[in-house]
């Protein structure tokens, strides 16, 4: 017998009986929907995969195989890269989408999310559950799929009044729980999130680049040009008056880089998750500060590093002469990482440990008109799981951007992307690695202007 069809039956109404007996009615909530909807969405994953690895007994679950995952315990799985750091997040995005968008807040959402994960790292493989996936989906899932709910609702509320077909499509896209549920359920849970009108600042920059700087090392050779999309969001930018931090990534950061060589580059999410603002120097400077969750992958080709973290940090922005702003931030905290070669396809040369790591970026913001982006992130790996606590990684990742507005949102940019890995392993000789890209780039706009919060 199969054990999914068997979970769907068994877990999904009890889940959903309870839910909705202990909650009042209330008809812009379901508590029982996304728990349905995430049993069906691992069913059918765990359907798509048994299918697509149909020689790989992973998928092939059944009663033995959960009953033996529910007495064994723990561990640390060997799966790809991309499918452990990349994928998982994503996954537990899905998880996230499907409350929040069914109208629970954000600390529902994220439970629903960690039991998610453990449903499917019970129930949908036959191999031991792993905590390293648990902390991928069930974690760093929530604070993906966060960002990306708020991200779809930024575009359904518009400044056009109510969304239409394309605005709805674009929010599917980048939320395709949120999107599944509002067309699904039609007038229930098609209201739009109310952000309370956050100050942003988007941009999305396409064109190419050379490596200028290559230190491989052990790597695979990587692609020494390439097309480049990077897009960016900082959402809930301190100095709007009236704007309150009293919920859950009020204020987050989003960025995510792909490349025609390497795939997915760079995907960071971060978010304030208890906090409040501040200000000072006669109230010129504006900010909040607090504990921030965040999620990174990092992969330029020659090195990777992954990680979920909690963070105390702050963010801030100080007018200046001129018309011209500056915009920091600084984070310092812990995570869970993984971290490794980028190897010949087929290998997995990483491994997980735990990662304390700091974050600074600033914007120097003249007017209307430019804008000079500076960001810096930096990992520091070992520990915890890894093949010996005396192995380390230390891992940088830097990038500069001068961005100059040409014509109403659209303008031209010059980035500089600075990455190096220094690893020190038990059995191998000390190892350097280094890239570093020059590019160009058109740049789309959210908004007229670079960024300054008036």
């Amino acid at each position: 017998m199969r054990i999914l069809p068997v979970a769907a039956a068994c877990v999904s109404a009890p889940l959903a009986a309870r839910a909705d007996a202990a909650a009042p009615p209330d008809p812009d909530k379901s508590y029982a929907i996304p728990a349905a909807e995430i049993v069906g969405f691992d069913l059918l994953l765990n359907l798509y995969d048994r299918h697509r690895y149909s020689g790989d007994a992973t998928y092939d679950t059944t009663l033995a195989s959960i009953r033996r995952n529910l007495r064994g315990g723990w561990t640390v799985d060997d799966d790809p890269y991309p499918t452990n750091q990349l994928l998982h997040p994503y996954q537990g995005s899905m998880y996230h989408g499907f409350a929040r968008s069914a109208g629970l807040g954000y600390w529902a959402s994220a439970g629903y999310t960690f039991a998610g994960s453990l449903f499917w790292e019970i129930a949908g493989e036959t191999t031991p559950p792993s905590k390293n996936d648990q902390v991928a989906s069930g974690v760093a899932g929530s604070f993906l799929g966060e960002a990306l709910y708020r991200m779809a609702h930024l575009v359904l509320e518009g400044d056009r009044g109510p969304p239409g077909p394309w605005r709805e499509l674009a929010a599917a896209a980048i939320s395709p729980a949120t999107g599944f549920n509002r067309h699904a359920f039609g007038e229930r849970f098609d209201d739009v999130f109310d952000s309370r009108d956050p100050a942003y600042y988007g941009r999305m920059m396409l064109g190419g680049s050379g490596t200028v700087r290559n230190r491989q090392g052990p790597s695979a050779q990587p692609a020494q040009n390439g097309l480049i999309a990077d897009f960016a969001l900082d959402y809930g930018l301190p100095g709007k008056p009236g704007y309150a931090y009293e919920r859950p990534f009020d204020y987050f950061g989003f960025r995510a880089i792909g490349t025609s060589g390497g795939g997915v580059e760079s995907l960071a999410a971060r978010g304030l998750l208890f906090g409040t603002d501040y200000s000072g120097a006669g109230g010129a400077l504006t900010g909040i500060w607090g504990l921030y969750g965040s999620y990174d992958y990092v992969a330029p080709q020659l090195f990777r590093v992954s990680s979920t973290a909690l963070s105390l940090g702050t963010t801030a922005q100080l007018p200046l002469p001129w018309s011209m702003a500056l915009q920091a931030s600084a984070l310092a905290g812990l995570g869970y990482a993984a971290a490794g070669t980028v190897s010949a396809p087929g290998t997995n040369d990483y491994h997980y440990g735990a990662a304390p790591q700091a974050l600074a970026s600033l914007r120097f913001i003249y007017g209307s008109r430019a804008a000079l982006d500076f960001s810096l992130r930096k990992f520091f790996v070992g520990g915890v799981d890894s093949p010996d606590e005396r192995g380390h990684d230390n891992i940088v990742r830097a990038d500069v951007s001068i961005i100059v507005r040409v014509h109403g949102r659209h303008g031209v940019a010059l980035s500089y992307f600075w990455s190096q890995r220094k690893a020190s392993l038990p059995g191998f000789p000390a190892l350097g690695q280094e890239r570093g890209t020059l590019g160009i780039f058109y740049t789309l706009l959210a908004k007229d202007g670079v960024g300054i919060v008036e």
